[in-house]
């Protein structure tokens, strides 16, 4: 299953909760499946869902999901040290690790050979680390919400992207309206 089937599986589970989505193809695939207020989408900035959202979580005590790239996370590590140092049981990061830069053509990425990012997580601290499939992702983060605790979750797919439309909603727009959500 690639990137954007793995969206599609996951829309049941977070249509109704604030998520911060990674840069490029993931927000594009993410806003055709299933536009939500309650979506922040990345149009710049690589590397940074997982800060936002993590920041996100410290400022209010909704449930927040951050969901990056492997390749993303990859271009920033300190994040994993930060979010284990100082964990918020209402953040969960979900790592798709498709083991490329899938936004800019697919790109190997070191976590599809021998980096770990599981293992990284777990020693950066953070204590609730799971590893699964693609299939095993609606489960893993059902079960990572009614958890209350912080969670890592690395979902390991396949590599390749959907012709999807750009964004084409102002990025004050998506501010505005995900701060409002933020905020009811």
């Amino acid at each position: 299953m690639i990137r954007h089937d793995l969206l599609k599986t996951l829309i049941p589970v977070i249509s109704d909760q604030l998520v911060v989505c990674n840069i490029g193809a993931p927000s594009q695939e993410l806003h055709a499946l299933d536009d939500q207020p309650t979506n922040f989408y990345m149009l710049g900035t690589m590397g940074l869902a997982s800060s936002i959202g993590f920041g996100l979580a410290l400022a209010q005590n909704k449930p927040v999901i951050s969901i990056d790239g492997d390749g993303s996370v990859l271009t920033n590590l300190a994040t994993l040290s930060t979010i284990g140092n100082n964990p918020q049981d209402n953040y969960i990061l979900l790592i798709v690790d498709n083991g490329s830069y899938g936004s800019t053509g697919d790109q190997p990425t070191y976590a599809g050979g021998k980096t770990s990012l599981a293992a990284v997580a777990s020693a950066c601290g953070c204590e609730n680390v799971v590893e699964v499939s693609d299939e095993e992702t609606p489960e893993a983060l059902k079960a990572a919400l009614a958890s209350k605790k912080m969670t890592v979750i690395v979902s390991k797919c396949d590599s390749g992207n959907v012709q999807v439309p750009v964004i084409k909603t102002n990025p004050i727009t998506i501010r505005d309206r995900f701060m409002d959500a933020v905020q009811s």
